[in-house]
């Protein structure tokens, strides 16, 4: 641990689906606290009927956030975070062939079932361990292979976004563990590329670069950049890049068995384990294992989130109807509880759109009780939701054989304390919430143990602990939550029947 009242300064770059920010982070040597420095949108552009994240924008705001930082002094290193799956191509001058496209593009439609008549579901999985997605890496490299293959013909290196954001500063081409575990193309058990899954795809081998572990130092910021914006040349460290893992650093937990739940605009429900469990039940069950910090496995499940929140509020936007989350919560709060259960993976839920009507639709076809207004869809959802957690906690339990006594909610959903107090009821589990900053913290707490100023994971998860407020909910009224979660199965596992 550092020496009292000397501070190390690092800055966290935390991208989301729809928002980016730049995070100071300050070690004491005791505690970490974080400020905001600069925060910008992350708004997808369609073009052409294809959905492209605005690249060079959100670089541009990385600029802008470290112009902003010279004002704190000396800054010691930056990590970079962000979600999973979605990647560009480089050409052979390391040139941008297209801006990256959006996870929700309609592109990979069809391409799991595709890839299953180049290499069998079981051995895809017995390799991979992961969760079949449309959205995942390999579903999008073999649309490309099959609809736009000049591109990939014209490809040199393939990066993913957080990769991507550390090659623009550094010129390192490297692709860091946490985020390659989430594309599909990776070997869980020998962690690293897949060739059998590459070979088995036909797609190019020399596009995929070396794979390091969360916590590597890559490089400094280039001298061009530094002399552009007159910073210093401080490390670039190869942070858990999947936000998930990041934020999972963050988890409080002081047990080594232990359940968490990322709540943000996907909920990733799972615990950490030190190696991939990769067998029929967990095939069965469609669970993902991803890489973590310290070679460190997470088991876990992805689940539709706080999505279904945001998009029904633009929605409503739309329509003239201006909420804020907290006034929409209050709505919820004050309609009839169990009113009606959805999927909230539904493939209906997952393009952009007018979520409410969706939800309705749903409910219809379901031979449910139809929501009327805001209130009644906030609460369906938000009790599908913690629903949909239980059904995933139960399956984490059967794969592991080990009960839990602490679900440790990260992220930007505590700020809502009725699905906290949901997810306790609902998974009749003590519910420890926070920290709300999670994704940073983790971000920020790697890049000390880079730096040695952090001994280990666990010193981690004790540090973010002192500095942060935790709320604890316990599970009440246990009895109707039971009988509405078997009517839940019902209603999700009938419809599942139907499509099958």
């Amino acid at each position: 641990m550092k020496t009292e009242n000397l501070k190390t300064q690092v800055l966290a770059f935390d991208f989301g689906a729809s928002s980016g920010r730049c995070m100071l982070g300050v070690y004491d040597g005791t505690k970490i606290s974080i400020k905001e420095i600069h925060r910008f949108s992350n708004d997808p552009v369609i073009v052409n009927g294809t959905m492209y994240w605005d690249v060079l924008r959100l670089f541009f705001e990385i600029k802008q956030s470290l112009i902003k930082a010279k004002s704190f002094g000396k800054i010691q290193s930056i990590g970079i975070d962000t979600w999973g799956v979605d990647f560009a191509l480089l050409d052979e001058y390391g040139n941008i062939l297209e801006n990256p496209v959006h996870y929700r593009d309609g592109r990979t439609a069809g391409m799991v079932e595709e890839s299953f008549k180049k290499i069998s579901k079981e051995e895809f999985y017995d390799i991979t361990g992961n969760q079949f997605m449309e959205i995942n890496t390999a579903f999008q490299l073999l649309s490309l292979k099959e609809k736009r293959s000049h591109l990939l013909e014209r490809a040199d290196v393939m990066l993913l976004m957080p990769d991507l954001f550390n090659y623009l500063l550094t010129g390192k081409k490297v692709t860091e563990n946490s985020i390659a575990s989430t594309t599909q193309l990776f070997d869980a058990k020998n962690r690293n590329w897949s060739n059998k899954v590459i070979d088995s795809l036909e797609l190019p081998k020399k596009i995929f670069t070396e794979i390091v572990p969360s916590g590597t130092i890559i490089g400094k910021i280039s001298e061009d950049i530094s002399e552009e914006l007159g910073i210093d040349m401080c490390d670039v460290v190869a942070v858990a890049g999947h936000d998930t893992q990041s934020a999972l650093v963050s988890a409080p937990a002081m047990e080594d068995d232990f359940v968490f739940l990322s709540c943000g605009t996907w909920s990733l429900l799972g615990t950490e384990i030190d190696e991939p469990i990769i067998n029929e039940k967990s095939e069965h069950y469609n669970i993902t294992n991803e890489g973590g910090y310290e070679n460190k496995a997470s088991f876990l499940k992805n689940i539709i989130g706080l999505w279904l929140i945001q998009e029904s509020k633009r929605q409503w936007e739309r329509e003239g109807k201006e909420y804020s989350f907290s006034e929409l919560e209050e709505l919820a709060k004050k309609t009839k509880p169990f009113k009606c259960f959805i999927d909230p993976d539904d493939p209906v839920f997952v393009p952009a759109g007018n979520i409410p009507n969706r939800i309705k639709e749903y409910c219809m076809k379901t031979n449910q009780e139809v929501p009327q207004n805001e209130g009644e869809i906030v609460r369906c959802i938000n009790e599908s939701l913690a629903l949909k957690y239980r059904y995933a906690l139960e399956e984490i339990k059967d794969c592991t054989n080990k009960n839990y006594k602490t679900l440790y909610m990260l992220g930007g959903g505590i700020q809502s304390k009725l699905l906290c107090q949901m997810t306790a009821n609902a998974c009749d589990i003590n519910v420890s919430a926070g920290p709300i900053e999670a994704t940073v913290l983790g971000n920020i707490a790697i890049q000390l143990m880079a730096r040695n100023e952090i001994k280990d994971l666990k010193e981690a998860r004790q540090i973010i602990k002192n500095s942060q407020d935790i709320i604890n909910y316990y599970p009440t009224n246990t009895k109707v939550w039971n009988e509405k979660y078997d009517t839940f199965k019902e209603i999700i596992e009938t419809k599942e029947a139907v499509k099958c």
